[in-house]
C-alpha cells in the first residue's frame, strides 16, 4: 500500500482547506471546535459534535501538549469519514496542558477513522513525531506566513532520513 512507504508525503494529506493561520479561539475547546469545522466543511468528519466529544474524551486521558508551543489533540471516531489532520496556528498563546507548562500556538488535530487505527493513523503520527523532534522544524513552524509555506514545510524530510 502506498501509505506505508517510508517517505510518507504529508503534503498529500493536508490541503489548504484543512489549515488556518489565524485561529480565533482562545481556549482548548474553542480550538478543537474551530479545527473540527474545517474537517466537517472538507467532508472528513460527518458528525461534528460526536467527533468533538471523542477528542475531548481523549484529552482527558493524557497531555497532548508536547511543549515548544505545539499540541497534537486527536480523536479516533466513527464520526470520521477520512483519516487526516487539520492544522491551526494562533497569533495569541492558548492555555493547554503541556509537558513544559507553556501555552501553545500550533495545533495539529488528528481525525482518525475507527477502521484506520492501525494504518494511515500510525503513519501520520509517525511522520508528525519525526518532524516535531526536529528543533529547526518547530522553529520554522512558528514562523509560517502562508498555507503553501506550511505544506512545503510538512513535505520536508527531516535531516538523517
Amino acid at each position: 500500500m502506498s501509505t506505508m512507504q517510508t517517505n510518507f508525503d504529508m503534503g498529500s494529506v493536508v490541503t489548504k482547506d484543512l489549515i488556518t493561520l489565524d485561529l480565533q479561539a482562545t481556549d482548548k475547546l474553542g480550538v478543537i471546535e474551530e479545527l473540527t469545522d474545517l474537517l466537517v466543511a472538507h467532508g472528513d468528519v460527518s458528525d461534528r459534535q460526536g467527533f468533538i466529544d471523542d477528542v475531548i474524551k481523549r484529552e482527558g486521558e493524557g497531555f497532548t501538549g508536547l511543549g515548544q508551543g505545539v499540541a497534537i489533540p486527536h480523536g479516533k471516531s466513527k464520526a470520521v469519514a477520512n483519516t487526516t489532520i487539520a492544522i491551526g496556528l494562533s497569533k495569541h498563546p492558548i492555555p493547554w496542558e503541556t509537558l513544559d507548562g507553556e501555552p501553545i500556538t500550533v495545533i495539529i488535530l488528528f481525525a482518525v477513522r475507527d477502521t484506520d487505527a492501525n494504518t494511515l493513523h500510525i503513519k501520520l503520527l509517525q511522520k508528525v513525531a519525526i518532524l516535531l523532534s526536529d528543533d529547526e522544524f518547530i522553529g520554522a513552524l512558528h514562523e509560517i506566513q502562508s498555507k503553501d509555506e506550511l505544506i512545503a514545510l510538512l513535505r520536508k524530510e527531516p535531516e538523517g532520513e
